[in-house]
């Protein structure tokens, strides 16, 4: 028998934090995180990271276990993921994935082979290379123009998985788009109960430019300078991060801080539309939620556990 995996998926800023945690407290879980930027420790304001009044003692994994110049990558999400989602399952517990890395959630739910026995690196030294020398955007429109269905799903700056996908057809003559279509088309690894969090499109992005200006009511400039000053390279793939990237070019002088605080919410919004189009797209046996029909997240919370009953 599979095991039963809780999923809560959604687009930034809808409120998964909240409901993943009172879901656990409701059926005895604990939360295992599928998102790429709150797993680097020192990276708390920009990622909005669950801070431990918020997670009101329910345990959660993959927050704050790796330095901000570690690599992280669907297949060590995927790793670590398996290997706690067998710690909870002997504690009796049920584990609950939640997160809006879609790609993440992918390769966890297909157990997606990640094998690199024939990775050809000097591909990859070749592609940082031309990153240093023409820039991240440069490579996005190399991959738009290699892999345009890939490219959809990836933001410009996102640089590790454009990469990626740059990487993958030049060592194979492939898309990486039909890699990750044959991928899906595995047999589930887990058997996984997907509920993706959704609400009106002008409250979401309403929510979203408030977190922001909280983001730097609470001290983003601070984190960003603290990071760079422990020499945290700009190109590191954290700093990519939405909220990472603008701020640091403020520091740099390259942009005022209202010009950095405005790309920081267009590109966030523009963010959320990609993670809504993703699940719609990639999960169609999800249950969806709309976050706008219930006063509170214990409300969607009780509608999600009729779900899992039936």
């Amino acid at each position: 028998m599979k095991q039963l995996l809780v999923i809560i998926g959604g687009p930034t800023a809808c409120g998964k934090t909240a409901v993943s945690v009172e879901l656990c407290r409701l059926i005895g879980g604990e939360v295992i995180s599928a998102d790429s930027m709150q797993v680097y420790r020192g990276m708390d304001i920009g990622t909005a990271k669950v801070t431990e009044e918020e997670k009101q003692g329910i345990p959660h994994f993959l927050i704050d276990e790796l330095d901000p110049w570690e690599d992280y990558s669907a297949a060590v999400f995927q790793r670590l993921a398996k290997k706690y989602i067998g710690e909870i399952a002997e504690r009796g517990h049920m584990p609950v994935v939640a997160g809006g890395t879609g790609f993440y959630i992918n390769a966890l739910i297909y157990n997606n082979d990640f094998s690199e026995e024939e990775r050809d690196y000097s591909i990859r030294e070749e592609l940082t290379a031309e990153l240093s020398e023409k820039g991240a955007e440069y490579m996005y429109s190399l991959l738009k123009e290699i892999d345009p269905k890939y490219a959809e799903s990836v933001h410009a700056n996102n640089i590790k998985r454009v990469l990626r996908g740059i990487e993958f057809y030049r060592e194979t003559g492939r898309l990486f788009s039909e890699h990750n279509a044959e991928e899906k088309r595995r047999e589930p690894f887990y058997d996984a109960r997907i509920f993706v969090l959704n609400m009106d499109r002008e409250r979401l992005y309403r929510r979203i430019d408030l977190r922001v200006d909280k983001m730097v009511e609470d001290g983003l400039v601070d984190e960003v300078k603290r990071l760079l000053d422990r020499g945290i390279s700009r190109k590191a793939v954290s700093m990519q991060g939405l909220g990472y990237k603008e701020t640091a070019a403020y520091l740099a002088g390259e942009l005022s801080l209202d010009e950095a605080v405005y790309k920081i919410k267009r590109d966030t919004r523009h963010f959320a539309k990609r993670q809504l189009t993703w699940f719609k797209h990639q999960c169609k046996e999800a249950v969806w939620i709309d976050m706008g029909s219930f006063e509170s997240a214990r409300e969607a919370v009780e509608a999600i556990a009729a779900g899992l009953r039936t």
